[in-house]
Protein backbone atom coordinates (compact mmCIF):
# COMPACT_ATOMS: atom_id res chain seq x y z
CA UNK A 1 0.00 0.00 0.00
CA UNK A 2 1.29 3.27 -0.82
CA UNK A 3 1.66 5.92 1.54
CA UNK A 4 2.18 9.09 0.62
CA UNK A 5 3.41 11.95 3.31
CA UNK A 6 0.20 13.67 3.10
CA UNK A 7 -2.01 10.78 3.52
CA UNK A 8 -0.17 9.09 6.23
CA UNK A 9 -1.95 9.39 9.62
CA UNK A 10 -1.05 12.02 12.42
CA UNK A 11 -0.14 9.41 14.93
CA UNK A 12 -1.31 6.11 16.78
CA UNK A 13 -4.27 7.36 18.22
CA UNK A 14 -5.71 8.24 14.81
CA UNK A 15 -5.61 4.51 13.13
CA UNK A 16 -6.48 3.32 16.46
CA UNK A 17 -9.41 5.13 17.19
CA UNK A 18 -10.76 4.67 13.98
CA UNK A 19 -10.25 0.79 14.30
CA UNK A 20 -11.77 0.72 17.43
CA UNK A 21 -14.92 1.22 15.06
CA UNK A 22 -14.14 -0.75 12.05
CA UNK A 23 -13.98 -4.57 13.30
CA UNK A 24 -14.40 -6.55 10.45
CA UNK A 25 -11.55 -7.38 7.75
CA UNK A 26 -9.55 -9.35 6.10
CA UNK A 27 -6.91 -11.87 7.14
CA UNK A 28 -4.14 -12.31 4.42
CA UNK A 29 -2.53 -15.76 5.26
CA UNK A 30 0.55 -17.15 3.02
CA UNK A 31 -0.79 -20.43 0.91
CA UNK A 32 1.92 -23.09 -0.47
CA UNK A 33 4.44 -22.35 -2.34
CA UNK A 34 2.88 -21.58 -6.14
CA UNK A 35 -0.91 -21.13 -4.69
CA UNK A 36 -2.00 -17.89 -3.90
CA UNK A 37 -2.83 -16.62 0.28
CA UNK A 38 -5.89 -17.09 1.84
CA UNK A 39 -8.40 -14.18 2.37
CA UNK A 40 -10.60 -14.71 5.01
CA UNK A 41 -13.34 -12.17 6.29
CA UNK A 42 -13.95 -12.22 9.67
CA UNK A 43 -14.71 -10.14 12.83
CA UNK A 44 -12.30 -9.33 15.35
CA UNK A 45 -11.60 -7.67 18.40
CA UNK A 46 -8.58 -5.13 18.47
CA UNK A 47 -7.08 -5.08 21.60
CA UNK A 48 -4.33 -1.56 21.71
CA UNK A 49 -3.54 -1.78 24.97
CA UNK A 50 -2.08 -5.64 24.37
CA UNK A 51 -0.97 -5.25 21.11
CA UNK A 52 -3.46 -7.80 19.38
CA UNK A 53 -6.15 -8.84 17.56
CA UNK A 54 -8.89 -11.53 18.73
CA UNK A 55 -10.49 -13.81 16.36
CA UNK A 56 -11.57 -17.30 15.84
CA UNK A 57 -12.24 -19.52 12.51
CA UNK A 58 -14.09 -23.12 12.57
CA UNK A 59 -12.49 -26.06 12.78
CA UNK A 60 -12.82 -27.25 8.95
CA UNK A 61 -11.40 -24.11 7.76
CA UNK A 62 -8.64 -24.78 4.81
CA UNK A 63 -6.13 -22.37 5.75
CA UNK A 64 -5.05 -23.56 9.37
CA UNK A 65 -2.42 -26.15 7.78
CA UNK A 66 -0.50 -23.10 6.19
CA UNK A 67 -1.21 -20.84 9.21
CA UNK A 68 0.71 -23.12 10.87
CA UNK A 69 3.53 -23.10 8.83
CA UNK A 70 3.50 -19.10 7.92
CA UNK A 71 2.38 -17.67 11.24
CA UNK A 72 2.78 -13.92 9.50
CA UNK A 73 0.13 -12.67 8.46
CA UNK A 74 -1.73 -9.31 7.41
CA UNK A 75 -5.20 -8.11 9.08
CA UNK A 76 -6.24 -5.21 6.32
CA UNK A 77 -9.33 -3.41 6.93
CA UNK A 78 -10.47 -0.56 4.44
CA UNK A 79 -13.67 1.45 4.71
CA UNK A 80 -15.38 5.01 4.16
CA UNK A 81 -14.53 4.56 1.07
CA UNK A 82 -15.96 6.86 -2.15
CA UNK A 83 -15.48 7.70 -5.39
CA UNK A 84 -14.40 11.64 -6.19
CA UNK A 85 -15.55 12.37 -9.82
CA UNK A 86 -12.69 14.11 -11.84
CA UNK A 87 -14.91 17.73 -11.68
CA UNK A 88 -14.85 18.12 -8.10
CA UNK A 89 -10.74 17.39 -8.35
CA UNK A 90 -9.77 19.70 -10.97
CA UNK A 91 -7.21 22.43 -9.77
CA UNK A 92 -8.68 26.07 -10.38
CA UNK A 93 -6.98 26.88 -13.74
CA UNK A 94 -8.12 24.00 -15.17
CA UNK A 95 -11.21 22.73 -16.71
CA UNK A 96 -13.86 21.01 -14.46
CA UNK A 97 -13.69 18.69 -17.37
CA UNK A 98 -10.36 17.81 -17.32
CA UNK A 99 -9.91 17.05 -13.63
CA UNK A 100 -8.78 13.61 -12.42
CA UNK A 101 -11.32 11.17 -10.56
CA UNK A 102 -10.01 9.62 -7.68
CA UNK A 103 -10.92 6.86 -4.51
CA UNK A 104 -11.11 8.11 -1.14
CA UNK A 105 -10.59 5.44 1.66
CA UNK A 106 -9.07 4.80 5.17
CA UNK A 107 -7.49 1.67 5.87
CA UNK A 108 -5.80 -0.03 8.24
CA UNK A 109 -3.12 -2.85 7.61
CA UNK A 110 -1.71 -4.92 10.59
CA UNK A 111 0.95 -7.17 10.09
CA UNK A 112 0.65 -10.14 12.79
CA UNK A 113 2.14 -13.32 14.31
CA UNK A 114 -0.45 -15.67 14.74
CA UNK A 115 -0.86 -17.58 17.71
CA UNK A 116 -3.09 -20.48 17.45
CA UNK A 117 -5.73 -21.51 20.41
CA UNK A 118 -6.60 -24.99 21.06
CA UNK A 119 -6.60 -25.15 24.92
CA UNK A 120 -10.36 -24.95 26.01
CA UNK A 121 -10.45 -22.66 28.93
CA UNK A 122 -8.15 -20.61 26.70
CA UNK A 123 -10.79 -20.24 23.45
CA UNK A 124 -13.30 -19.82 26.22
CA UNK A 125 -11.51 -16.77 27.54
CA UNK A 126 -11.02 -15.67 24.03
CA UNK A 127 -14.53 -15.85 22.88
CA UNK A 128 -15.56 -13.80 26.04
CA UNK A 129 -13.47 -10.84 25.00
CA UNK A 130 -14.93 -11.35 21.75
CA UNK A 131 -18.43 -11.37 22.58
CA UNK A 132 -17.80 -8.06 25.44
CA UNK A 133 -16.14 -6.09 22.77
CA UNK A 134 -19.33 -6.98 19.94
CA UNK A 135 -21.92 -7.11 22.94
CA UNK A 136 -20.91 -4.80 25.92
CA UNK A 137 -24.43 -4.37 26.51
CA UNK A 138 -24.41 -7.95 27.59
CA UNK A 139 -27.79 -10.16 26.44
CA UNK A 140 -25.44 -13.51 26.02
CA UNK A 141 -23.87 -16.40 28.62
CA UNK A 142 -20.67 -16.36 28.79
CA UNK A 143 -18.45 -18.87 27.09
CA UNK A 144 -17.06 -21.75 29.60
CA UNK A 145 -15.66 -25.21 29.22
CA UNK A 146 -18.09 -28.42 29.82
CA UNK A 147 -20.95 -25.52 30.49
CA UNK A 148 -24.46 -24.79 28.42
CA UNK A 149 -24.70 -23.60 26.32
CA UNK A 150 -21.04 -22.98 24.32
CA UNK A 151 -19.10 -25.58 26.09
CA UNK A 152 -20.23 -28.13 23.65
CA UNK A 153 -19.39 -25.96 21.18
CA UNK A 154 -15.92 -24.96 22.23
CA UNK A 155 -14.51 -27.76 20.00
CA UNK A 156 -15.58 -27.02 16.51
CA UNK A 157 -13.49 -23.87 16.96
CA UNK A 158 -9.93 -22.86 16.69
CA UNK A 159 -8.85 -19.29 18.32
CA UNK A 160 -6.50 -16.62 16.63
CA UNK A 161 -4.26 -14.54 19.04
CA UNK A 162 -2.53 -11.87 16.34
CA UNK A 163 -0.19 -10.15 17.89
CA UNK A 164 0.49 -6.81 16.12
CA UNK A 165 4.48 -6.39 15.16
CA UNK A 166 3.78 -3.79 12.86
CA UNK A 167 1.42 -1.11 11.11
CA UNK A 168 0.41 0.81 7.83
CA UNK A 169 -2.10 3.08 7.89
CA UNK A 170 -3.76 5.64 5.45
CA UNK A 171 -6.02 8.23 5.09
CA UNK A 172 -6.65 9.30 1.70
CA UNK A 173 -8.91 12.34 1.55
CA UNK A 174 -6.86 15.07 -0.14
CA UNK A 175 -4.80 16.51 2.34
CA UNK A 176 -2.52 17.96 -0.15
CA UNK A 177 -4.83 19.46 -2.52
CA UNK A 178 -5.52 23.72 -2.74
CA UNK A 179 -8.26 24.79 -0.12
CA UNK A 180 -10.68 25.39 -2.63
CA UNK A 181 -10.40 22.40 -4.34
CA UNK A 182 -11.01 20.71 -0.97
CA UNK A 183 -14.13 23.01 -0.66
CA UNK A 184 -15.43 21.79 -3.56
CA UNK A 185 -15.01 18.09 -2.68
CA UNK A 186 -16.86 19.13 0.50
CA UNK A 187 -19.32 20.53 -1.09
CA UNK A 188 -19.99 17.52 -3.95
CA UNK A 189 -19.89 14.96 -0.76
CA UNK A 190 -22.67 16.96 0.50
CA UNK A 191 -24.64 17.10 -2.09
CA UNK A 192 -24.59 13.59 -3.55
CA UNK A 193 -25.15 12.26 0.06
CA UNK A 194 -24.17 8.91 -0.54
CA UNK A 195 -23.54 5.71 1.10
CA UNK A 196 -20.40 6.76 2.86
CA UNK A 197 -20.00 10.27 1.86
CA UNK A 198 -21.09 11.49 5.30
CA UNK A 199 -17.49 9.78 6.81
CA UNK A 200 -15.53 10.89 3.76
CA UNK A 201 -16.65 13.90 4.34
CA UNK A 202 -15.77 13.88 8.17
CA UNK A 203 -12.24 12.67 7.22
CA UNK A 204 -11.27 15.40 4.54
CA UNK A 205 -12.60 18.08 7.23
CA UNK A 206 -11.11 16.70 10.28
CA UNK A 207 -7.62 16.04 8.62
CA UNK A 208 -7.28 19.63 7.20
CA UNK A 209 -3.64 21.35 7.45
CA UNK A 210 -2.18 17.95 8.53
CA UNK A 211 0.43 18.40 5.92
CA UNK A 212 2.11 21.20 3.96
CA UNK A 213 5.30 21.05 1.63
CA UNK A 214 6.97 22.88 4.11
CA UNK A 215 6.99 20.02 6.60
Amino acid sequence: MLIHPWDAPRDDAEWQHWLAAHDFGQLAVNGPPGEPPHAQPLHFAYDAGRGEALTHLARPNPLWADLSARPEVVLSVVDDYVYVPGPWQAPPDIPAEHGVPTSFYAAVQLRCLARVVDDPAEKAELLNRQMGHFQPEGGSAPAAVGEEPYGRMLAGIRGLRLEVVGVRAKFKYAAHKPEEVQDRIVAGLTTRDGTRDAAAREHQLRRRGVWSPAT
